[in-house]
């Protein structure tokens, strides 16, 4: 059974995309973070899996759409939620974070599809030099604890870790996580027809950019 996880914070004022304040006051930046949560949302959903979850911090919204499984986070770290996320899946599986509104099916589908290649982790890594995607073959929630998360080195030790590991690992292409007004930005240009992209040009006026 494969299973496609989205990990993400609840969209509220003050909670998510703290980095985007200012220029934006609390409530835009929960409104991108709300839209780039239901482009990443739409994306899963269109992607052929057996399951679909969305791993949350804190309660759903009107925003969830249907077809979703919500899965409480567990406590502790970001290393230990995401092992925690993997633990509870019984085949293949990949994991996405909100912060990335261009993802597409095809991109996701890239990992969860039939792998001529034989690869057993995929890892989609951030310009950032953390990681947008992570998935396993075999979930082994091991292969995530312990990893330094949010630093420039997040990425390329998560990587080492499973290589170390002895699997053979798929990349994914690099995309650029959401994280300040630039990254918004340059997300939006990249992506215009998504919702993360509308919601920004009504925050900020014509020719701004």
């Amino acid at each position: 059974m494969t299973t496609l996880m989205v990990i993400a914070k609840s969209p509220v004022p003050g909670r998510v995309k703290t980095r985007l304040t200012p220029p934006y006051t609390q409530q835009e930046a929960a409104a991108l973070a709300e839209a780039a949560l239901a482009d990443s949302l739409a994306a899963v959903l269109a992607t052929p899996v057996d399951r679909r979850q969305l791993v949350l911090d804190g309660d759903p919204g009107e925003w969830l759409p249907p077809g979703m499984e919500v899965v409480p986070q567990t406590a502790g770290g970001l290393d230990e939620r995401l092992a925690a996320a993997f633990a509870a899946c019984d085949g293949p599986a990949l994991l996405i974070g909100m912060d990335t509104p261009q993802v597409t099916p095809e991109l996701l589908g890239q990992a969860l599809q039939s792998d001529p290649d034989g690869a057993d982790a995929w890892f989609g890594p951030a310009v950032d030099g953390g990681f947008w995607a992570i998935g396993l073959a075999v979930p082994d929630p091991a292969l995530l604890r312990g990893v330094p998360m949010s630093t420039r080195s997040t990425g390329r030790v998560q990587r080492a870790r499973l290589v170390a590991a002895g699997l053979t690992v798929r990349d994914l292409p690099t995309l650029r996580d959401i994280d300040t007004a630039a990254d918004a930005r340059i997300v939006a240009a990249e992506a215009p027809g998504t919702r993360f992209a509308a919601a920004l040009a009504r925050l900020v006026p014509p020719g701004a950019w």
